[in-house]
């Protein structure tokens, strides 16, 4: 049977996170994890799973989408947002719903959640499917943030002046998130509009492809920028290669890594070192795809991965 189901966890210290579940109530759960930090529930992502065959939960991580507080609020220090405080959530939701395991999906940022968890919770995940793969290392934040000038050097120079002359000396990150945090409404606006004017250029390898339309909504770029800017200052309170180090605590769950050969924001060397890592994981190269899951072939892997996971999983 197949049936909609959405509602709030509460969390303390008053987070309510908004989740929702779709597909079949009996089908083998997938939870979605979505990227940024501070995208929100993609459901782009909930179409690349067959209702009939499986169960989607996806849920808005704190701060965005219909998450409250949200990450746009000035008075919100985002203190208690952090990834240990996300795999709690996660936690807490999959007991809430009374669910024994799950395959976990993560695309971008999500990517790092899904490895964080697994790593962190073995016993509770049948296999992983990530797609835009990254780790969240302070190499890849700052190649993205920095390193990528040397393909983009127009849209990295506007990206640059953006940032007032007292704060050039800084990394663009920790410039850019004091920017997002300072007092005046107007100041903040812009940086988020700065950061994903910047973002837009790298997202796929399809040049027509313009702005994500969540992103036309200037409220949303302001939670998803000051969200995203938190999360590379503090470098994901990860060490730098905490995840390959720790990658052993996946043997035994299977994994696809579906990556866009032409991926800027996420470049491939992430996910060929995530393979090489983790013996049980097989990493498909999209050859004319970048970042984007919407990107030709990226969505089709995606299918093929869960269609393969259901063949070894179905009704574990």
């Amino acid at each position: 049977m197949n049936r909609m189901q959405a509602g709030y966890l509460d969390r303390p210290g008053g987070h309510r996170i908004r989740y929702a579940c779709a597909g079949a109530t009996d089908g083998l759960p997938v939870l979605l994890l979505h990227g940024g930090p501070g995208s929100g529930i993609s459901r782009s992502a909930v179409r690349r799973f067959d209702p009939e065959r499986w169960r989607t939960i996806a849920f808005d991580q704190r701060g965005c989408g219909q998450s409250t507080p949200g990450a746009g609020d000035h008075d919100n220090d985002l203190a208690d947002n952090t990834t240990a405080h996300l795999i709690d959530d996660i936690e807490a939701l999959r007991c809430q719903l009374g669910i024994a395991r799950w395959v976990v999906f993560g695309a971008s940022w999500g990517a790092t959640l899904a490895l964080v968890y697994a790593q962190r919770h073995p016993a509770t995940t049948l296999g992983l499917i990530l797609a835009g793969v990254t780790m969240t290392r302070w190499s890849e934040i700052d190649w993205l943030y920095n390193g990528l000038q040397r393909f983009l050097p127009e849209a990295w120079a506007r990206f640059a002046q953006a940032i007032p002359a007292p704060l050039r000396h800084l990394h663009p990150v920790d410039a850019y998130r004091a920017l997002l945090n300072a007092d005046d409404p107007a100041t903040r606006q812009a940086a988020a509009d700065a950061w994903h004017e910047w973002e837009a250029g790298s997202i796929s390898a399809d040049p027509r492809m313009g702005w994500p339309e969540r992103w036309r909504d200037p409220a949303y770029r302001l939670a998803r920028a000051r969200l995203c800017a938190h999360y590379f200052h503090h470098r994901a309170w990860l060490a730098e290669d905490q995840l390959l180090r720790d990658a052993h605590r996946l043997d035994g769950i299977p994994g696809y890594l579906i990556q866009g050969r032409l991926d800027l924001q996420a470049p491939p060397a992430t996910a060929h070192a995530l393979a090489r890592a983790w013996p049980d994981s097989e990493c498909v190269m999209i050859d004319n795809a970048g970042h984007s899951t919407g990107d030709a072939g990226m969505a089709e892997a995606v299918a093929q991965a869960a269609g393969r996971l259901l063949e070894r999983w179905d009704g574990a």
